[in-house]
């Protein structure tokens, strides 16, 4: 079914009936991906189930579980409904980070800004959501992210170093997804072989992802495969700014593909 084999693990903790639907959320998340970003460049996906009794959204928590096979672990409420998980956002985020190699800590805003980027864009490919809640998300993690801005200043690479400590994931995450805005603009104006982020990122993956590169090294080959200076560009006015960028309702509608 899959270019790679997904490995459950704790999947016997659940009932038959509940494995079955949890297979089905996972399947559905990992075919919407590949849909987007083409298949992982890897054998096996280790994907680590940690079922709640007790929980106030779908899924509370989710994170990547780098090794010879990057995997995730995603934990979810055990009674949550099928539709519930499918529209959560969790797995196509995680599964998005798959794409790229881990970066240092003062550079988690260009990753959970791609991964955040990726997953509206995966959610809407694969009619997850429409276009107006695309926007409509956008919109809502973009102001987040500003508020935030107003009362965690400095710096974002040192603010994302500092993401946990600070609490400072809204402008963390908002702040690296409006860089992942601006260079899709960017690029449709560009005259690049290819005309979209999620393109790019499947070229990157397929043909140069390396475990060891740096946020530099993956922002200077998203520069080679575009032909352009846009992301070195970008990178240089975002990693140490202080304000959070401007995008207007009207960048925002231009996002249409």
């Amino acid at each position: 079914m899959f270019a790679v084999e997904i490995d459950y693990i704790n999947l016997s903790k659940l009932t038959h009936e509940r494995q079955n639907k949890v297979k089905n959320w996972v399947e559905h998340g990992v075919r919407s991906t590949f849909v987007t970003l083409g298949p992982l460049n890897q054998k096996r996906l280790p994907v680590t189930l940690k079922p709640r009794y007790f929980a106030f959204e779908p899924v509370p928590w989710a994170s990547v579980k780098r090794g010879q096979n990057d995997g995730i672990e995603l934990h979810f409420h055990r009674y949550a409904s099928t539709q519930s998980l499918l529209k959560d956002w969790s797995l196509y985020h995680e599964l998005a980070h798959l794409y790229h190699p881990l970066f240092s800590y003062d550079n988690f805003w260009l990753s959970e800004g791609l991964a955040t980027y990726l997953q509206n864009i995966i959610m809407l490919n694969n009619g997850v959501v429409d276009h107006q809640e695309f926007l409509m998300r956008l919109k809502a993690g973009l102001q987040r992210g500003a508020l935030q801005t107003n009362h965690i200043t400095g710096p974002l690479n040192i603010v994302s170093d500092n993401m946990w400590s600070l609490n400072a994931q809204q402008r963390v995450y908002w702040s690296g997804t409006a860089f992942f805005i601006q260079a899709q603009l960017a690029l449709k104006k560009h005259n690049s072989p290819y005309k979209t982020i999620e393109a790019l990122v499947k070229k990157y993956q397929s043909c140069c992802k390396h475990p060891t590169h740096s946020a530099k090294q993956f922002i200077a080959h998203l520069d080679k495969l575009s032909q352009s200076a846009i992301f070195s560009t970008l990178y240089s006015q975002y990693i140490k700014r202080t304000d959070f960028p401007k995008i207007s309702n009207l960048q925002l509608s231009q996002l249409r593909f």
